[in-house]
C-alpha cells in the first residue's frame, strides 16, 4: 500500500504547530501502526531530516505509552491502543491524519508525544492505601463479594492512556480518577482512606486544568480496555458518602 501520513509536527512546547504531509510506499496490512511509523522516520532519517517523535514502550497494548489521535479519533478506527492497530484497517491511497492528544493537562513536548504526568499528579493524591497488611495472609482470611472483585478488576484495568482525556468535548479526566477510585473504594484494604481519596483525587484533577464531566461517553467508547462510564457514577456515590461523614 501507499499511504499519505499528515502529522502535526510542533518542535517544541511553545513552537507552531502545523500540518506535514509524507508519503509511505511499501506499506504491508501485516504492520503495526506504528512499524508503519517506524518506516516512516527511517526514511525522514535517511534524508537527514528529524523524525516523527511519538510515544511508545511495550508495543503490546499493556503499558499505555502510546496514544495518537488518528483521523480524529483517540486510538485510531479500532477499538484499541495505537501500538495494536494494524494497517489493515486502512487501505491504499489513504490520507492519514495524526495529531497529539489535545488537553491543556497534557502539554505537547514534541510533535505527538504529550505530557501526562498528571496523571501521576492524580493518582498521587489519593490513590494508595495505608494498610500494614504484614505477612501474606491466608487465602480468602478476608471474604470480598465476587461482584465488588469483578468490578474492582474491572476499573483496575485502566492503563492510563489518555483517550478518555483526547475524545472528551471538555478534555475532562474522569473515566481515569473514577476508574482509580472505584477500584481501591470497592476493597477492603480501600476503605480506610475511601472518603479522603475521592476529594483529594478530584481536586487535583481539577487543579490540573482537566474539564468537567458532562456525561457524553466518548471517553468509554474509546477506552482500549474498555472501563464503563458507570464507574463515573461509582464516583460520584463515593463523594457523596464523603460529604456525607464531613470530607
Amino acid at each position: 500500500m501507499k499511504i499519505t501520513i499528515r502529522v502535526m509536527r510542533q518542535a517544541g512546547p511553545h513552537a507552531e504547530p502545523r500540518l506535514i504531509d509524507y508519503e509511505v510506499p511499501g506499506v504491508s496490512e501485516e504492520m503495526s501502526f506504528l512499524e508503519m511509523l517506524d518506516v516512516l522516520n527511517e526514511r525522514l532519517t535517511a534524508r537527514g531530516e528529524d523524525p516523527v517523535a511519538f510515544d511508545s514502550d511495550c508495543r503490546e497494548g499493556i503499558c499505555g505509552m502510546c496514544g495518537i489521535v488518528i483521523n480524529g479519533v483517540a486510538h485510531g478506527p479500532e477499538r484499541t491502543t495505537t501500538c495494536q492497530l494494524h494497517m489493515r484497517s486502512f487501505k491504499d491511497g489513504d490520507t492519514i491524519t495524526l495529531e497529539p492528544w489535545r488537553s491543556s493537562a497534557f502539554p505537547v513536548i514534541k510533535d505527538l508525544v504529550v505530557d501526562r504526568s498528571s496523571f501521576d499528579r492524580i493518582i498521587d493524591a489519593g490513590g494508595y492505601i495505608s494498610v500494614n497488611t504484614g505477612a501474606a495472609p491466608d487465602a480468602h482470611a478476608v471474604p470480598v463479594p465476587k461482584p465488588d472483585a469483578d468490578r474492582a478488576f474491572e476499573a483496575a484495568a485502566c492503563i492510563g492512556c489518555g483517550a478518555c482525556v483526547a475524545a472528551c468535548p471538555n478534555a475532562s479526566a474522569m473515566l481515569f480518577t473514577a476508574a482509580k477510585v472505584t477500584h481501591l473504594g470497592l476493597l477492603p484494604q480501600g476503605q480506610p482512606e475511601r472518603d479522603a481519596r475521592v476529594v483529594n483525587m478530584l481536586a487535583q484533577h481539577d487543579a490540573e486544568g482537566f474539564g468537567g464531566c458532562t456525561n457524553i461517553g466518548e471517553c468509554a467508547a474509546v477506552c482500549p480496555k474498555e472501563i464503563p462510564l458507570d464507574v463515573i457514577s461509582t464516583l460520584n456515590a463515593d463523594l457523596e458518602r464523603a460529604m456525607v461523614h464531613g470530607r
